[in-house]
């Protein structure tokens, strides 16, 4: 399945390109993430690199509160259900999927809308491919800069200035009132699964999306959001209130 239209112009679609893995970007609980580069040979104008997300089985991974994040949740087919629940092999691969396909339709959903997430290109299986944020736009694309081969680094890490703390602020506030708006909470917000690339910041990790609505623990885990992404910007000198946050997502949500 392929990402929502229309792509972005940096999209590599030929039939002549070429996909070579360049290595380990980001080891995690629930799936590796590769930096692959996928390009025409002798056409540098066909070139972009991408970030290759690959989930293990639920036997190989380690992500926790796995009932938490998918009460609500349907799966669409009978039998997929009922191998997830006696955990057989099978099962545990659909189990991987389903997360896969979670993350998919969340960043297909949240791009389409505008919000600040990497573009979706492609999912097979239990991989996706998705925009590469480097610390200059993956393709050149975004400011003309030569493309960067260095992931950008994530919130927790760096120091901005009071002027672009305000613009991160107004980008998340966004972000999470797009996700509201569509009845979801990102369920595991915080400031390590937010990329800041330059003056824009880039929400990741969207595998657990839950329902507001169909999950019972939606309201919490979105006040859990709120509460950790309002104590790093407290931190950065800006007065934020989590209640206030909550009080606005959940008017767009309802």
């Amino acid at each position: 399945m392929r990402g929502p239209e229309p792509r972005p112009g940096w999209v590599v679609t030929a039939d002549a390109a070429i996909d070579t893995d360049l290595g380990v970007l980001k080891t995690g609980k629930e799936a590796d993430v590769f930096l692959l580069e996928r390009a025409v040979p002798d056409d540098p104008g066909q070139f972009s690199l991408l970030a290759a997300k690959r989930y293990r089985s639920s036997e190989h991974r380690a992500f926790h509160r796995d009932s938490a994040y998918v009460e609500g949740r349907q799966v669409r087919r009978s039998r997929d259900r009922r191998a997830i629940e006696r955990k057989s092999s099978y099962g545990r691969e659909a189990a991987a999927a389903q997360w896969a396909n979670a993350e998919f339709a969340a960043l297909t959903m949240l791009w389409s809308a505008g919000a600040p997430v990497p573009y979706p290109v492609q999912i097979d299986g239990t991989e996706i491919l998705m925009e590469f944020v480097g610390e200059h736009a993956s393709s050149g694309e975004i400011d003309g800069s030569p493309a960067s081969r260095v992931a950008a680094p994530r919130l927790a890490r760096v120091r901005p200035d009071g002027g672009t703390v305000e613009a991160y602020w107004d980008q998340l506030r966004h972000a999470m009132g797009v996700l509201a708006a569509h009845g979801y909470a990102h369920g595991d917000l915080s400031p390590y699964n937010v990329l800041a690339q330059g003056e824009r910041i880039v929400i990741i990790d969207l595998p657990q999306v839950l329902d507001l609505v169909a999950n019972p623990h939606g309201t919490d885990l979105l006040m859990r959001d709120c509460r950790t992404m309002c104590a790093w910007f407290r931190s950065r000198g800006l007065d934020v209130d989590e209640g206030e946050l909550f009080a606005e997502l959940i008017a767009q949500a309802w």
